[in-house]
């Protein structure tokens, strides 16, 4: 009777691994965050309609306003199917200032895909946390100094800001 009590508390304490908790907090970022969160937080951010067009990288964040995700016409099916009732939409860079690695960060959770030449890039290093006022992800790609599509999918909100800033 006791070992069997003993195997209970044993299996009742173990948690798998994807009921691991995900980190919470400012501090629990990978990197420092600083410029993205004030990019993303900035009372200047430039607002656009999904598919609307940019010449070029903004100093600052966006406000990317999305669409149902049936509505929202993603050029590429994004490479993580999201869930119904969700949010979606995209932004179309003509270029960037220059090669190089970038930070790609969001205010809220959902997908990002970065398509470039017909591919999708795939991120160098990924960061999240959840209750940091102002920034939910950060992702670094390397992107060519060439025209590239971003996608938004899977948020929950109608909106979402956007920072695409040169890596420090």
């Amino acid at each position: 009777m006791r070992a069997a009590l003993l195997m209970a508390l044993a299996l009742l304490g173990a948690t798998p691994a994807w009921a691991a908790e995900e980190p919470s907090g400012c501090d629990k970022f990978k990197w420092p965050i600083e410029r993205e969160r004030a990019a993303l937080t900035a009372p200047d951010r430039l607002k656009i309609a999904s598919g609307g067009d940019l010449a070029a990288l903004p100093s600052t964040g966006i406000t990317l306003a999305l669409r149902e995700l049936v509505e929202a016409k993603l050029p590429s099916p994004p490479e993580r199917a999201p869930k119904e009732g969700t949010f979606a939409g995209f932004a179309n860079f003509r270029s960037a200032p220059k090669a190089g690695l970038y930070t790609v960060s969001l205010s809220a959770g959902g997908w990002v895909d970065l398509v470039q030449g017909g591919h999708f890039l795939k991120p160098k290093a990924f960061s999240d946390a959840a209750d940091c006022d102002g920034i939910r992800k950060i992702m670094k790609y390397e992107i060519s100094a060439s025209p590239f599509v971003l996608q938004v999918s899977g948020t929950r909100e109608d909106s979402v800001s956007i920072a695409i800033l040169p890596s420090e």
